[in-house]
């Protein structure tokens, strides 16, 4: 019985999209965005070097969809936390997503990607701060538009989670430690719930 070669086994083992998927987002955290190239992933995958252009039409594709993938991962993320602890919770959630992988979020935020090429892109990243704004929301008594609120979380948790990333705080978290410092950040500010206080 003839065996099949090599580069036509690789092109028929398994979910071939997934593959390419999951040694692109390991190469991602190891190298960037920069390092992250379509024939050195497909040697990590053990697929035929011309094999991810059967899913993703180019270079960009394949990122967008790294970070599509990301988007529903940092999702899930929340989901879980609004389950577990509400507001603070999904907030140490989002910045703790951010610091375990570092590369693929700055992939998600950056400017490297245009959002307006790829719509699955921009669906993610709605679904996400619909995600907030809808946690925020249920908190705010009588408010018709939660927006401004869940703008200024959503910038919180973020500015908390880039100034850990670039070591801008490192000072600040030697103490407690990221996680303690996390809690402590996100514990100290509140956020006005109820009806505008006049202005003195």
């Amino acid at each position: 019985m003839l065996s099949m070669p090599t580069s036509a086994r690789a092109y028929h083992h398994g979910d071939l999209c997934a593959s390419v998927l999951r040694a692109a987002g390991r190469l991602l955290e190891k190298q960037g965005v920069e390092g992250l190239r379509v024939r050195e992933l497909a040697r990590r995958a053990k697929v035929s070097h011309n094999a991810p252009y059967r899913h993703f039409a180019d270079r960009d594709a394949l990122l967008a969809a790294l970070a599509v993938q990301g988007f529903e991962e940092l999702d899930a993320w929340l989901r879980q936390a609004a389950g577990a602890g509400g507001l603070r919770a999904m907030g140490e959630a989002y910045v703790r997503f951010a610091l375990e992988r570092p590369q693929r979020f700055r992939l998600m935020f950056g400017r490297r990607l245009a959002r307006a090429k790829h719509a699955r892109l921009r669906a993610a990243s709605r679904e996400l701060f619909g995600r907030l704004a809808g946690a925020l929301a249920a908190r705010v008594p009588g408010a018709q538009d939660a927006r401004p609120a869940s703008l200024a979380a959503w910038a919180l948790a973020h500015g908390l989670a880039l100034l850990l990333l670039e070591d801008c705080i490192a000072g600040e978290a030697a103490g407690a430690g990221r996680a303690g410092l996390v809690r402590a950040v996100l514990g100290s500010v509140r956020f006005a719930l109820g009806a505008p206080q006049d202005s003195a």
